[in-house]
């Protein structure tokens, strides 16, 4: 029986719109009227959260990668960064002129180039990009002629004063290896081919969903979640059920039970009915 549900957001619950279709917004009520738990379980901010979910009514939140978990009433689960390993990661981002942002409790800050890549409107545009889009070429075009190009650019933050659970550095795909080289006390997440998430050594969706549920008294075995991108295969494959969305990445799809329809053609509502959570 499944007890709690969770919701990777973009290319997931949300259309490339930022919009939660009207079958996602029935079908979660309609689970929660039968008592299941929705929540989302996503690599983005606590910032602004319900914005970035439609104001969908939500029971729980699993944020950061699973570094910031809280309800409305609580915070259950939290881990920055250790302060040396923070360090290593400004030290690099100002060393080499990188587009970089810090990831706190009610800011993210740094890069304004990545701040305005975190609004809908991007989000939006980037989806339209070619397969082939010159993300290297971009990234070295940035650092050579970036208006705030200063060596101790994210030093004196002052975000940096406070705990820093994630870190989202512009970075294509084919740097990941060099990346957890340099920073080995970092787990790499990425949902998106342009930026790569940076959290604590150890840290996932599975691990933040874990935390939930020690609070709750619920298995694994009764959980459920859906997913699109490389950052939700562990999370797919470690539950009791796990969905991938019909546009999501192939590997995802691979870590999956069950495949449904894509995020703009009500996947979340059709695999709901398909386990019988909901009625038809």
């Amino acid at each position: 029986m499944i007890k709690a549900i969770f919701f990777d957001i973009d290319g997931t619950l949300v259309t490339s719109s930022s919009k939660a279709l009207t079958s996602t917004r029935e079908a979660i009520a309609a689970a929660q009227k039968k008592g299941v738990l929705c929540g989302v379980a996503t690599g983005r901010s606590p910032v602004r959260i319900q914005q970035i979910t439609d104001n969908l009514h939500l029971d729980m939140f699993i944020t950061y990668n699973g570094q910031y978990v809280y309800t409305a009433d609580e915070v259950i689960f939290e881990e920055a960064f250790q302060p040396e390993v923070l360090q290593e990661i400004v030290a690099f981002a100002d060393e080499r002129h990188r587009q970089i942002l810090f990831g706190g409790k009610d800011k993210v800050d740094g890069s304004t180039t990545l701040l305005m890549g975190q609004a809908r409107w991007v989000k939006k545009v980037s989806t339209y990009l070619p397969k082939w889009f010159p993300v290297q070429t971009v990234k070295v075009l940035l650092q050579k002629f970036s208006p705030n190009r200063r060596k101790v650019r994210y030093e004196q933050l002052e975000i940096l004063d406070q705990p820093i659970y994630q870190c989202i550095l512009f970075s294509p795909e084919a740097e990941d290896e060099k990346l957890q080289a340099l920073f080995p006390k970092c787990s790499l997440q990425r949902s998106n081919p342009y930026s790569v998430d940076l959290i604590p050594k150890g840290g996932s969706k599975l691990r933040g969903i874990d935390q939930f549920l020690q609070t709750r008294g619920i298995e694994r075995a009764e959980v459920m979640a859906f997913g699109d991108n490389f950052n939700d295969n562990e999370m797919l494959a470690g539950v009791g059920i796990g969905v991938a969305m019909g546009n999501g990445r192939t590997t995802t799809k691979q870590s999956a039970d069950y495949i449904t329809d894509t995020n703009e053609a009500d996947g979340i509502a059709k695999a709901l009915r398909h386990f019988n959570i909901i009625g038809e």
